[in-house]
């Protein structure tokens, strides 16, 4: 077993698959804390979270709100949002984005 580095707050846990099936309940308590990436032949495949983990990830993809759903406030927070200029390559991304 070896760990990556960080992602967010979150230190993934990274175990090939043979170690993983050799001591599935250890990592599965492990996971309870932080993701388990789980590998085979060097490559990561698969990632372990917990039920609560997961189950708030699935209610963040499924929030979709329409213009008409936003608040004056809302829609004030959002124009005069500024991005961290630690992001600006980032724009580098829309260059061949078309409407």
């Amino acid at each position: 077993m070896y760990y990556t580095g960080c992602m967010e707050r979150d230190e993934i846990i990274t175990v090939s698959a043979d170690e993983f099936q050799r001591n599935t309940g250890v990592y599965q308590d492990m996971a309870l804390t932080n993701p388990v990436a789980i590998t085979k032949d060097g490559q990561e495949r698969t990632v372990l979270l917990s039920s609560q983990e997961y189950h708030r990830l699935k209610r963040r993809d499924r929030q979709v709100l329409g213009l008409g759903d936003l608040t004056e406030n809302d829609i004030a927070a959002i124009a005069g949002a500024k991005v961290d200029p630690k992001y600006n390559h980032l724009d580098d991304e829309l260059k061949d984005w078309q409407p």
